[in-house]
């Protein structure tokens, strides 16, 4: 029964970044016209799913206490937390700040302007590659659950 909760939870897990990340968050903005809405949309998905990694992550290293492999499923686990951490709760706030900015971009020159929008791309780029990274672990992690 261990096992298959295992398998379960870190299904939801991973489905859920999986969705969230590659297939809802860039059909919203090929879809809808206004951007800032697509962002606010995929901002909301994206907390959702980082509070989400939380609960599971928490849930699966109690259950996996007992399993022989539970040092490497540990460290999966751990990896993508730590992806979590970074991504949506270290760099995601100050990219929100980025993006106000931007959006009251009358009140900053043109310069100023394309230096934050340069800022909040490279940001968004580190931030887009912790996301492959967890995902990519999240795959670990199912297939060595299995």
């Amino acid at each position: 029964m261990l096992p298959r909760a295992r398998l379960l939870i870190a299904t939801l897990w991973v489905g859920a970044l999986w969705t969230v990340g590659f297939i809802v968050a860039p059909t919203l903005f090929a879809t809808l016209a206004d951007r800032a809405l697509a962002g606010t949309i995929a901002g909301s998905l994206f907390r959702v799913v980082a509070w989400l990694s939380i609960a599971c992550a928490i849930v699966l290293v109690l259950l996996s206490r007992r399993d022989e492999r539970r040092r490497t499923l540990f460290y999966l686990i751990a990896g993508m937390v730590l992806c979590t951490l970074i991504g949506y709760f270290g760099l995601q706030p100050t990219m929100a700040g980025l993006r106000a900015a931007m959006h009251a971009g009358a009140a900053i020159d043109a310069e100023q302007l394309a230096q934050v929008r340069r800022h909040f791309g490279m940001l968004h780029g580190v931030s887009t590659a912790f996301y492959v990274v967890q995902s990519l672990l999240g795959a670990a992690l199912i297939l060595k659950i299995r």
